[in-house]
């Protein structure tokens, strides 16, 4: 058996959606379970379409992405002449023909077609009635190659064939090819199109197996008879068509625009687009882990048909199969892929994420040199549990580092009854008096003055928090103020009964 070898074929158009990832992913994760190569190719041959930056962009997404291709890229551009070279060859074995037509001739053909109600195809039925080198002499088509009429090369395909290939994901797939119109292989300006250069190009760099997403379907009928009647049959590589991803409603195509109305990137990297400005919103950049991110791709649309959701990219490796590819298109979830980056957190190390914090708290204009790395510590232990993403740990645990600057007067105005101002006049001076406060001593004392007080804790609990963190709600209380310290709680419970002192009356 001939080695494994694998590529994923993106055009520089723009940004890599999250579609073309997964499609990156799974050829590398097939690739190398079977100890094979995955390749990676620019399909440049579109200038009309291409988008400066793209191919950049591509390539950083993937190195962000862990996604690592083996031997150099190939770009399709710089191989102009290989694809000529097997279009003229298709024409000499009577598999293709030089087509005239004009813009304007194909949209009139188009229209006679739609007078007819019948959907205009390129074909057996059509060809005949243009101007190409079957309804030509050869003498009249040479005449206008050489004045360099414009001219494609079109596939000629054969009608009442019968089209079979077998696919990894979906079985044996059939197809008629009075179904399939005459593709063109060679543009005007010389540049193959897709139909023809990437099958070129599969069979030179010995491609054996082909992941493409669903949409892409519908042209491998063409794509057969080309290796077809090229002789290639034989080094034909094997076909997996991957399912859609659908929007969060399952309801068509997950598109940039229903990122952009939910809020959430369907890129892996931030864009900005060279010619509108616009900016679209990318994986990395909204923090996610790159591991979190492939995880999530992976399970959408494969099942390891098992209860393990958490994957790395070894075991990725390990378990992955094109038999175990849903054939239907999968929901994208943002509140699935927010828990799988929560996952991930959670197997850093605090010191990995103390580490983290420390860059956050600079981004939000506080300086961590002025806290203690057991303090900070002891911050992430709080707040680990509590955040999804690693920068929300200096927003949601602001009130660990500074000192509140105002305070949910909803819960107050709610729960404050006079007598309470004693109470927590009385705690502060407890909790002041103890250098070193554990949680367990924090709790007896709040106990034993909510006791003298007559009072229930649930009475006074949430309001505690809100003085000293100017928050209803938030870490487990009484390990924040044993990692605050007893002066700290203190001071924050008097300073805030001081500035609410006319609030309370």
């Amino acid at each position: 058996m001939s080695r494994i070898r694998t590529r994923f074929a993106p055009s520089p158009t723009g940004p890599l959606h999250l579609g073309g990832v997964r499609t990156a992913l799974y050829s590398y994760l097939f690739a190398k379970k079977n100890k094979g190569d995955f390749l990676l190719r620019i399909e440049d041959t579109d200038r009309s379409r291409f988008v400066e930056g793209a191919e950049e962009y591509i390539i950083e997404s993937l190195n962000w992405c862990g996604i690592k291709y083996d031997a150099e890229i190939t770009r399709q551009s710089e191989h102009k002449e290989v694809y000529r070279k097997y279009a003229e060859q298709l024409i000499q074995s009577g598999h293709a023909y030089y087509a005239f037509d004009s813009t304007g001739e194909i949209d009139a053909a188009r229209k006679k077609s739609e007078q007819n109600q019948a959907t205009f195809s390129y074909d057996s039925s059509v060809r005949m009635s243009m101007k190409n080198s079957l309804t030509l002499s050869q003498d009249e088509t040479q005449k206008m190659i050489s004045e360099n009429v414009p001219h494609v090369i079109r596939l000629k395909v054969s009608p009442g064939e019968e089209i079979k290939f077998s696919d990894l994901i979906r079985g044996e797939v059939f197809f008629q090819s009075n179904l399939v119109d005459d593709k063109v292989l060679l543009k005007s300006d010389g540049m193959p199109t897709y139909h023809l250069a990437h099958i070129v190009d599969d069979y030179l760099m010995e491609i054996t197996h082909a992941v493409r997403g669903e949409e892409w379907l519908p042209s491998a009928p063409a794509h057969i008879l080309i290796y077809k009647y090229l002789g290639w049959e034989s080094k034909m590589p094997q076909y997996a068509h991957l399912p859609l991803i659908l929007k969060p409603d399952g309801k068509g195509k997950l598109s940039k625009r229903d990122g952009d109305k939910g809020g959430f990137p369907v890129f892996p990297l931030q864009w900005k687009d060279p010619q509108s400005g616009d900016d679209s919103s990318g994986y990395r950049e909204q923090g996610y882990y790159p591991e979190a991110f492939i995880n999530m791709l992976a399970l959408l649309g494969w099942n390891p048909r098992t209860e393990q959701e958490i994957f790395s990219m070894d075991e990725l490796i390990e378990k992955f199969s094109f038999q175990h590819v849903h054939k239907g298109g999968a929901h994208f979830n943002p509140e699935k892929a927010k828990w799988f980056n929560q996952q991930w957190l959670q197997k850093k190390t605090e010191s990995e994420l103390t580490d983290a914090l420390k860059n956050y708290l600079k981004q939000a204009s506080i300086n961590p040199a002025q806290f203690s790395d057991e303090l900070l510590m002891g911050a992430v232990h709080l707040l680990k549990p509590r955040v999804q993403f690693e920068h929300e740990m200096a927003d949601k645990g602001k009130y660990l580092f500074k000192l509140p600057g105002s305070y949910d007067e909803k819960i107050i105005s709610k729960k404050w009854k006079p007598g309470f101002e004693n109470f927590f006049s009385q705690l502060a001076g407890e909790f002041s008096k103890v250098e070193k406060l554990t949680e367990s001593e924090a709790e007896n004392i709040f106990q034993k003055i909510t006791s003298a007080h007559h009072l229930k804790p649930g009475d006074v609990l949430q309001l505690l928090r809100v003085l000293i963190t100017g928050e209803g709600t938030g870490v487990d209380l009484f390990p924040m103020i044993a990692l605050l310290g007893g002066a700290d709680s203190g001071m924050r419970i008097n300073n805030a009964l001081s500035a609410l002192k006319n609030f309370m009356h």
